[in-house]
C-alpha cells in the first residue's frame, strides 16, 4: 500500500512538472510574440508551410505505395508480361499482356507452384438495358477463378461460380446504380454490343466499386466464353500465341519462389512454341517475366498496360520536394533564432549563474522549439484541410486526412512535428546554451565568427534549393513546349477520329464520297491504328536483300490503312508512290515502309527499296513507296520501323481531316450521320492533337508541381531573408546614422547592407548548378527526343533568385537608410 502511494506521488509530481513546463513554454512564446511579433510569425508561417507540404505529400506517397495491397493474397499474386528481342538481344517490345494459352498452360505445367491462373481481356462495348445505354471503358472478360485470386468485396451473388456461366456478368455497385437505379439488378439481362454482334448477358454478381488504389479497375466483368467463341473455340484459342491481349495473373502457393519459376519459363516456352523457320528456339525471340502485384503501379511502364501506371521516380521527386521545403523552413527558424540570440543572452547568463547547466538549457530551448512546431502544426492542419481537395483533384487521387479511419496518421504527424522541432531547435539550443555567463553579464560577449559562417551556410543552402527548383520548372516547361511544338512529320491538327464499324467499312468508298461533300471535310481514311497510339502489332518479315528473300530478324510494326491514309495525315513520300485505287493488286500485294524500316532491313536508300520483294505475315508483295519518317508515337518513344498495307478488313478507326475553323459545325453534322446509322450507339469523337497532348499529362503535372513548390520555397526563403535583413538593419541602426552624418548616400547604405546577402545568393546559385543539371539530365533521359539543358536556364534561375533577394534586402535597407540620423542615435 505504501509502495503504491509513493508511485502515485511520483507520477503526480511528474504531471505537475510537465504542466509547469508547458505553461512555461507558453509564457515564453507569448513574451517573444509581444516583443517580436514579426519574427515569431515568420517562424510559425514558415514551419506551417513546410509541414503543410510534407503532410500533403505524405498522403500522396502513402496512397501510391498502397496500390493493390488490399488484396488478401497480394503477396502471392504475380502478373505475366511478354517481351520480344531483336537480333542484337535487345528488347524491341515489352507488353503487360500475353497470349491466351499461357495462363492455363502455366497452371498445368507448374501445378505444384501455381495455385490459380487467370486472364482478363478488356473491351469497350456498348452496353444496353432498357432505355439506358453506355459505352463501357472499364469492361473486362475474365476467367471464373478471378475471384479466387483477387479480393473484391461481394454485395450479392455467388462470385465463385458467376463467370462459369456463358452469359455470366458481375457489375460494381455504381454501375448497378447507373443502369438500374433502385431496382435489384440480380438476374437481369443486359445487351453487350461488340461491333456488329450483340451478346445477351445476365447479372449474376455485384461487388463494391474497385478501390481507387488498384492498378486496374473494372465496372463490368463478363464470362470468358464469348471470347473463346470469337477465337473459334477453346482448341483454336489454345493454339493462338500471337494475340497478346490478355492480362495474365498467377496465384502462387505458400512458400513458392517466383524467381525459381521465372528461371523455368524459357524451357516452358520451348515446350509449347515451335522454333522459327531457321530452327532457332522460340525462347530466344520471346520471353515471359513475372511481376509482383504490388510492384506494378510504381515499377511497370511497359508498352501496354491495363491502365497508365505511375513511377517510383515521381514518388522520389515528391519526397525530395517535401524534404527541401521542410528543410528551408527549418533553416529559417535556425537563422532567426541564432541571429536574435543577443536578446536572450542575459536570460541565459542569469540561468547559468543560478545553477542551470548546459544540458538543462538545451532541453529548455529544444522544448521551446518543439512547442513552436506544435503551434505551427495547428495552422498547417488548417491549410491541409483547405488545400487537400485541390491537391486531390490535381493528382487525380482520392486523398483524405481522416484520423479516425487511419489513427496511424496522427502518430506520423506527431513524429513529423517532433522531427521539425528537433531539427529547427538543435543548432539554436546548442548555440544559446554555450553563452559564457561572465562575459554576458559584463556585456562583452560577442557571437563568434564560426556561428556567423554557419548561419551564412544555411542561407546559401536555402537559396541553392530554391534555385534548383526554379531550374527544374524552366526545364520541364521548355521540354513540354518542345514536345507540343515539334514537327511530328505529319499534320496532326484538324483530324477527328471515330470508331469504325462493319456497315461503314464495307461501304467505305461510298461513305467517303458522301462525307467529302460536306463543306469543311477534306479527306477520310481508315486505319487499324492512329498516330498518337502505340504500335503494338507486328508479324514476321522476309525481304529481298542481295537478290534473295531472307528472314529479317527485327521487329517491324504494321498499320493497316485505306488508300487515303497518307493524304488524310499529310505525310510525305520520299520514294515511290502511294497506294493506287486503280490498281487492284495494291490491295493484296503493295507495301509502304517508313525510312527507319528501310535502314533496318539493310537497303542503302529509299530508292533502292522501291520494287523490292517483301513478305510480311505470310502476305507476299512489293515495296511501292517509302514514307518520310514521322512520329507515330509520343516523343517518349524513338521512331520504329513501320510497314503499311491495305487489308480486307481489320480497321478500328475512321480518321476525318477537317477545316479546323469549322470544327463545331462538322462535329454536329457527323453526329447526325452517326445517329442515322447507329441510333443506339452514342458517338464519341477524339482528336489526334488532343491524344498527343494527353500523353504528356504526367509531365504537365510535374511541371505544375515544381512551379508551385518552387514559389513556396522562394517565399519561405524570402521570409527568412527578410527577417535576417530586418534584424541586421536593427543591429546597425547607429552605424547607419553615423555613416549618414559622414555623408553616405542612400545607395551607399543599401549597398553596405545588401552586398553580403547577395554574395550568399550567388554562392547558392553556384552550388545549385551541378545538382540541377544532373537531376534534369536524368529526367530528360526518359525521352527519346528532348532538349538539352542550356546555360541560359541557369542564368534565368540565378537572376530571378538574385532579383527577388535584392528586392527583399533593399526594402529593409532603404527603410533604414531613410531614417533621420538623430533618431538613429536615440535607439538603445
Amino acid at each position: 500500500m505504501k509502495r503504491c502511494t509513493e508511485l502515485h506521488s511520483t507520477f503526480y509530481k511528474i504531471h505537475l512538472q510537465e504542466k509547469a513546463m508547458l505553461k512555461n513554454y507558453f509564457n515564453i512564446f507569448l513574451r517573444n510574440f509581444k516583443k517580436s511579433p514579426v519574427y515569431v510569425l515568420i517562424n510559425i508561417f514558415g514551419l506551417a508551410l513546410g509541414m503543410t507540404v510534407s503532410i500533403l505529400i505524405f498522403l500522396f506517397v502513402q496512397h501510391e505505395l498502397s496500390y493493390d495491397q488490399y488484396h488478401e493474397k497480394a503477396d502471392k499474386i504475380y502478373r505475366v508480361s511478354r517481351s520480344w528481342t531483336d537480333q542484337n538481344g535487345e528488347i524491341s517490345l515489352h507488353l503487360g499482356h500475353a497470349a491466351p494459352p499461357f495462363a492455363p498452360l502455366l497452371k498445368s505445367d507448374f501445378g505444384a507452384v501455381v495455385q490459380e491462373s487467370v486472364r482478363l481481356m478488356s473491351n469497350n462495348p456498348l452496353v444496353k438495358y432498357q432505355g439506358n445505354s453506355f459505352t463501357e471503358e472499364r469492361f473486362y472478360f475474365g476467367d471464373p477463378e478471378v475471384f479466387k485470386v483477387f479480393s473484391w468485396t461481394r454485395i450479392d451473388g455467388d462470385l465463385d461460380n458467376a463467370l462459369t456461366f456463358p452469359d455470366g456478368l458481375v457489375i460494381t455497385a455504381s454501375t448497378a446504380k447507373r443502369y438500374f437505379g433502385n431496382e435489384d439488378p440480380m438476374g437481369k439481362s443486359m445487351q453487350v454490343v461488340i461491333g456488329d454482334n450483340t451478346i445477351e448477358m445476365q447479372v449474376r454478381g455485384i461487388v463494391e466499386d474497385v478501390p481507387d488504389n488498384s492498378h486496374f479497375k473494372f465496372d463490368m466483368l463478363a464470362s470468358m466464353k464469348p471470347v473463346e467463341e470469337f477465337y473459334g473455340g477453346l482448341a483454336q484459342m489454345m493454339q493462338n500465341f500471337g494475340s497478346n491481349n490478355f492480362s495474365t495473373f498467377l496465384l502462387l502457393n505458400d512458400g513458392a519462389d517466383f524467381h525459381e519459376l521465372e528461371n523455368q519459363l524459357p524451357a516452358f516456352i520451348d515446350r509449347h512454341m515451335s522454333p522459327n523457320s531457321e530452327g532457332i528456339p522460340a525462347s530466344k525471340g520471346t520471353q515471359l517475366k513475372l511481376w509482383p502485384l504490388k510492384d506494378i503501379h510504381l515499377h511497370s511502364n511497359l508498352d501496354s498496360e491495363m491502365e497508365p501506371n505511375s513511377s517510383i521516380e515521381y514518388v522520389y521527386i515528391y519526397l525530395a520536394i517535401a524534404l527541401f521545403i521542410l528543410l528551408i523552413a527549418c533553416i529559417n527558424f535556425m537563422n532567426l533564432s541564432t541571429a536574435r540570440s543577443s536578446k536572450r543572452a542575459m536570460e541565459v547568463g542569469l540561468r547559468k549563474v543560478m545553477g542551470a547547466d548546459k544540458e538543462l538549457l538545451i532541453r529548455q530551448f529544444m522544448g521551446e522549439s518543439i512547442f513552436m512546431a506544435f503551434v505551427a502544426l495547428a495552422f498547417a492542419l488548417i491549410l491541409v484541410y483547405l488545400t487537400l481537395p485541390i491537391f486531390s483533384d490535381f493528382t487525380d487521387k482520392d486523398l483524405h486526412l481522416d484520423f479516425l479511419e487511419h489513427p496511424a496518421y496522427l502518430f506520423w504527424i506527431v513524429i513529423l512535428v517532433i522531427f521539425v522541432g528537433l531539427i529547427s531547435g538543435s543548432y539554436p539550443a546548442l548555440f544559446l546554451s554555450g553563452f559564457e555567463p561572465v562575459k554576458v553579464m559584463k556585456g562583452t560577449y560577442k557571437i563568434g565568427s564560426i556561428h556567423e559562417k554557419l548561419r551564412s551556410i544555411l542561407v546559401v543552402g536555402q537559396f541553392a534549393i530554391s534555385i534548383v527548383l526554379i531550374v527544374c520548372v524552366i526545364v520541364v516547361i521548355n521540354q513540354l513546349d518542345y514536345m507540343k511544338s515539334k514537327d511530328l512529320g505529319f499534320e496532326k491538327e484538324g483530324i477527328l477520329v471515330l470508331p469504325a464499324y462493319t456497315q461503314l467499312t464495307d461501304n467505305f468508298e461510298m461513305m467517303r464520297e458522301r462525307l467529302k461533300k460536306q463543306p469543311g471535310i477534306l479527306e477520310v481514311s481508315l486505319a487499324s491504328r492512329i498516330p498518337s497510339g502505340r504500335l503494338l502489332d507486328s508479324q514476321g518479315t522476309k525481304a529481298e536483300v542481295g537478290g534473295e528473300l531472307s528472314p529479317i530478324n527485327i521487329r517491324i510494326a504494321d498499320v493497316h490503312v485505306s488508300h487515303t491514309f497518307k493524304e488524310t495525315f499529310g505525310m510525305k513520300m520520299v520514294a515511290g508512290r502511294n497506294f493506287d485505287f486503280n490498281l487492284a493488286s495494291d490491295s493484296t500485294q503493295a507495301f509502304i515502309l517508313n525510312e527507319t524500316a528501310i535502314r533496318a532491313i539493310g537497303w542503302s536508300n529509299p530508292e533502292e527499296a522501291v520494287d523490292k520483294q517483301i513478305e510480311y505475315g505470310g502476305r507476299r508483295g512489293y515495296v511501292v513507296g517509302v514514307l518520310k519518317d514521322f512520329h507515330f508515337e509520343s516523343l517518349h518513344q524513338p521512331i520504329v520501323p513501320i510497314i503499311f498495307m491495305i487489308p480486307e478488313n481489320r480497321f478500328g478507326n475512321v480518321a476525318i481531316k477537317i477545316q479546323s475553323d469549322r470544327k463545331e459545325e462538322i462535329m454536329e453534322y457527323l453526329r447526325g450521320e452517326w445517329m442515322a446509322m447507329r441510333p443506339d450507339s452514342p458517338v464519341e469523337f477524339t482528336s489526334v492533337e488532343d491524344q498527343f497532348l494527353r500523353q504528356y499529362e504526367a509531365e504537365e503535372r510535374i511541371g505544375t508541381i515544381f512551379g508551385f513548390f518552387a514559389m513556396l520555397a522562394i517565399l519561405i526563403s524570402v521570409l527568412g531573408l527578410f527577417g535576417l535583413t530586418a534584424y541586421a538593419t536593427e543591429q546597425r541602426t547607429k552605424e547607419i546614422g553615423i555613416r549618414k552624418v559622414m555623408g553616405a548616400s542612400v545607395f551607399n547604405i543599401v549597398t553596405l547592407l545588401g552586398k553580403d546577402f547577395l554574395k550568399l545568393v550567388l554562392l547558392g546559385f553556384l552550388i545549385s548548378i551541378p545538382i540541377a543539371w544532373y537531376g534534369m539530365d536524368q529526367w530528360l533521359g526518359g525521352f527519346a527526343y528532348g532538349i538539352s539543358v542550356s546555360w541560359v536556364v541557369f542564368l534565368i534561375a540565378g537572376l530571378s533568385a538574385s532579383l527577388i533577394a535584392l528586392v527583399t534586402v533593399s526594402s529593409q535597407s532603404i527603410k533604414a537608410a531613410m531614417i533621420n540620423p538623430v533618431d538613429s542615435f536615440r535607439v538603445d
